[in-house]
């Protein structure tokens, strides 16, 4: 009977240590929704990572590289994600405020919406790196150290003189943008702008919000095919919604007779340009956003607070296949 009772004890002390092994978060350098709260690593340094979503490789690509540098610098990590939802953004900020870290990068569910929780983050002392889609102007001034995101009117251009090049003659066009979102707006100023001394020669068909979404943007482009059967070329703000574009016009099967111009150069639009669905596409750079703004925040945490640059705009460049077929499975 003893020896039950002792085994029981046993047992059920194996049990509680188990429970609080498992408790313990990821918090030297995984990614973790650890409920906001700062830990303590060799470095002694925290950061926070709050995105607008991560149900998309480019921000979960940021993510990821944030999470790597923090780990191989011995910097706590947390990633705070709330699905497009700016309440739900607007809270993690308050959270972060409340926490302890030493930065935060943010990337606004809505680039006017967050002027409340970047203030709370401010007044806390904490350094706010802004990537990817940039706050209002105001809010930039008065709140974020650094804005670090890809020269979306370059990417742009270059996709414009591209299809200049291919279309010499013009042709009908038709654009699928996201005028919600400040960066694709700055897409279709370049891409316009690209058409250069060609741009009289272009026909706009059509020129519709596909919300930077597959679906949405499959639907538009198959009502545009059927609208206008001579069409030549999509423009498409984003790859989701140049792919969405390219299975409207694979259903109507005009595969290769339609073109796609795209930006981002996700591992689906690699494999798009490969696959001979994409004509051109141009990269964004969330890799190289991620170190780049990692890199200045610890240089700015280690005494260097002269910010020479307010906004880093990192370069666009066009994927070629060479490039594609070389790095088909991550981002740039």
């Amino acid at each position: 009977m003893m020896n039950k009772k002792f085994m029981a004890v046993v047992i059920s002390l194996c049990m509680i240590f188990g429970m609080l092994v498992g408790c313990g978060n990821s918090d030297n350098g995984g990614t973790a929704d650890n409920g906001g709260e700062a830990q303590d690593t060799e470095t002694g340094l925290s950061f926070a990572f709050c995105t607008n979503t991560l149900n998309n490789t480019f921000q979960s690509s940021i993510d990821s590289k944030l999470s790597e540098l923090c780990k191989e610098n011995g910097i706590s990590y947390t990633c705070l994600d709330p699905n497009y939802d700016l309440n739900k953004q607007l809270s993690q900020l308050s959270d972060v405020a409340n926490s302890g870290y030493d930065a935060v990068f943010i990337i606004p569910v809505d680039s006017a919406g967050i002027t409340s929780g970047l203030s709370e983050i401010k007044e806390a002392g904490i350094a706010i790196f802004n990537v990817d889609t940039a706050v209002i102007d105001e809010d930039l001034e008065n709140f974020v150290t650094m804005f670090v995101g890809t020269n979306a009117y370059m990417a742009g251009q270059l996709v414009g003189e591209q299809m200049a090049k291919d279309y010499p003659d013009g042709g009908n066009i038709a654009i699928l943008d996201f005028p919600s979102n400040e960066s694709c707006v700055d897409r279709v100023n370049g891409f316009m702008d690209g058409l250069g001394d060609n741009a009289d020669k272009f026909n706009i068909v059509a020129q519709q919000d596909g919300k930077a979404a597959l679906d949405e943007s499959m639907k538009l482009a198959e009502d545009i095919i059927i609208a206008n059967s001579d069409i030549d070329a999509f423009f498409c703000i984003n790859d989701p919604s140049a792919l969405g574009a390219a299975a409207a016009i694979k259903a109507a099967n005009k595969t290769g007779e339609i073109g796609v111009y795209s930006i981002d150069a996700s591992p689906d639009g690699k494999q798009a340009l490969l696959d001979g669905e994409f004509t051109a596409v141009a990269a964004q750079v969330p890799l190289q956003i991620a170190e780049y703004a990692f890199n200045e925040a610890v240089k700015y945490l280690d005494g260097d607070t002269e910010i020479s640059e307010k906004k880093v705009y990192l370069d666009s460049h066009l994927v070629l296949e060479d490039e594609a077929k070389d790095s088909i499975d991550s981002w740039q």
